[in-house]
């Protein structure tokens, strides 16, 4: 690969206007498939940070006091132009990330039904109306936006990520300054190309990439931003916690997580074993909501076992961009390095390596970070990687007794985000309000969120929650008027 190909450069966005950031550097993107560099992207600043919010500051009293109407029309027409160009964009985050195109194209989609929610609703943040204290007083509860919010989202969903935070903020009448993650910055910019398009005011978007240190750190510690919504590791968000402590913001973290996926003796065992494939597999096991656990009933383990194996086997490991792959690369080199380690220490614990296990090699494989879908069996508690989020295609078989016992095993752990339950049992069902202590569970179905609904974890998952009504309620806070004649 020549180091002299002309490659696509881009700058910061700032107050509307594409701008080189202070420093004058960039970062360059590669593809993960093939090593190809695909990009130059503008390394910014905590100047550079100082400008976004300066202009997303200035922008914000004439953004917040349009309409509801007015911000959806807006957000409908940028939902409008992500569709128009939703091949191009699917095929840069297959690039930029390496995912399959199906699973790209699946991803523009649910970026477009999210910026579809936020305009329906902007009209729906509603407040109430108390009876007073006094004789003629009403008192007013009236939800208003925070000002300008800081927004840093991660590179498993590059353009999803960024719409679920720039939408909902600007529905709610807040402006936003956003960094997209430094490994896959390139969705989230063209999408801001598009969101220029669509009218979006100046300063009301402003997109400052680069990293953690330079760009992160500066933009959660600005005294002018008043909220941050954060999707990344658990390491990094408490961090971004303490970070943000200095200034008393309100901080929404969307963390990591180590889904259980119980079955159970009465489940449909075919459909349970797909499903697994699915929610181990999907974008190369690098979503936070993957089948990370599965815990299998004893008196159907062997035959999940023996079909989850097949599925496995039968992957197409390979080009993102051929219609026949399920499976691309990892996002990078010491990502793929980590999930090899934590697959070789659980040999070392005890764990059975039935497949996989190891970086795939010839042709393509050499040029990019391919690892082989694994299926580890005899996995027992107490090994670490039963406790520890893998974030890769590893799936890990576990057995147990009973229905009280998947639910011990499930439980123990310091994450709470999704959760998976497969069963006919309505009263098993039932228990799970009460029992399972994850703030999202899938019954007899594959993972997926809907931007209805409402994506959230407990514990070191995360604080706060994304999309549907409740997520949209996060980007306005509450103001109490005593009202008197």
């Amino acid at each position: 690969m020549s180091s002299e190909k002309t490659v696509p450069r881009y700058d910061l966005f700032i107050n509307g206007i594409w701008v080189k950031p202070h420093g004058g550097g960039t970062v360059e993107i590669h593809n993960p498939a093939t090593g190809e560099r695909i990009a130059a992207v503008a390394s910014g600043t905590a100047d550079d940070v100082k400008a976004a919010v300066k202009a997303a500051g200035d922008a914000f009293p004439a953004w917040s006091r349009k309409t509801a109407e007015e911000r959806a029309d807006v957000l409908y027409r940028f939902k409008a132009l992500i569709e128009r160009d939703a091949e191009r964009l699917a095929h840069l985050v297959s690039n930029e990330m390496g995912k399959p195109l199906k699973e790209a194209r699946e991803e523009v989609s649910f970026a477009a039904g999210l910026i579809r929610f936020a305009a329906e609703n902007t009209r729906r943040l509603e407040g109430d109306i108390i009876p007073g204290s006094r004789p003629g007083e009403k008192i007013l509860i009236e939800k208003i936006p925070h000002g300008v919010i800081g927004a840093i989202s991660a590179w498993n969903f590059p353009l999803a990520l960024f719409a679920r935070k720039v939408a909902p903020a600007l529905a709610a009448g807040n402006t936003i300054v956003i960094k997209p993650h430094e490994l896959a910055p390139l969705a989230a910019l063209e999408a801001t190309r598009l969101a220029e398009e669509a009218g979006i005011p100046a300063g009301v978007l402003n997109v400052v990439t680069g990293d953690g240190k330079d760009v992160g750190t500066p933009l959660v510690e600005h005294p002018d931003v008043r909220l941050i919504t954060m999707t990344g590791s658990t390491a990094t968000g408490k961090k971004i916690m303490a970070n943000a402590a200095s200034t008393l913001k309100e901080v929404r973290l969307e963390l990591g997580g180590k889904a259980p996926f119980i079955v159970m003796e009465d489940a449909d065992i075919e459909k349970a074993a797909t499903a697994a494939v699915v929610s181990r597999f999907t974008n190369a096991g690098q979503i936070c909501t993957s089948n990370e656990r599965t815990y299998v009933h004893e008196a159907v383990y062997d035959k999940f076992a023996d079909l989850v194996r097949k599925k496995i086997e039968a992957l197409n490991v390979g080009n993102p961009l051929d219609a026949k792959t399920d499976m691309g690369p990892k996002v990078s080199l010491p990502e793929l390095e980590k999930v090899h380690a934590m697959v070789e220490k659980a040999v070392s614990q005890g764990a059975r390596l039935e497949i996989g296990g190891k970086r795939l090699e010839g042709g393509l494989y050499d040029k990019g970070f391919f690892y082989a879908p694994t299926l580890l069996t005899n996995v027992r508690e107490g090994m670490d990687i039963v406790r520890d989020e893998v974030f890769g295609p590893v799936m890990l078989l576990i057995k147990i007794s009973d229905f009280d016992d998947a639910l011990r095993q499930a439980n123990d752990c310091v994450y709470g985000l999704s959760s998976y339950l497969f069963t006919q049992d309505l009263k098993r069902v039932m228990r799970l309000s009460a029992d399972l202590n994850f703030g999202e569970v899938y019954v007899n179905r594959e993972g997926g969120e809907a931007p209805q609904g409402f994506h959230h974890g407990y514990k070191d998952s995360g604080l706060g929650g994304e999309d549907g009504k409740y997520g949209l309620e996060a980007y306005v806070q509450n103001k109490t008027i005593y009202l008197n004649a």
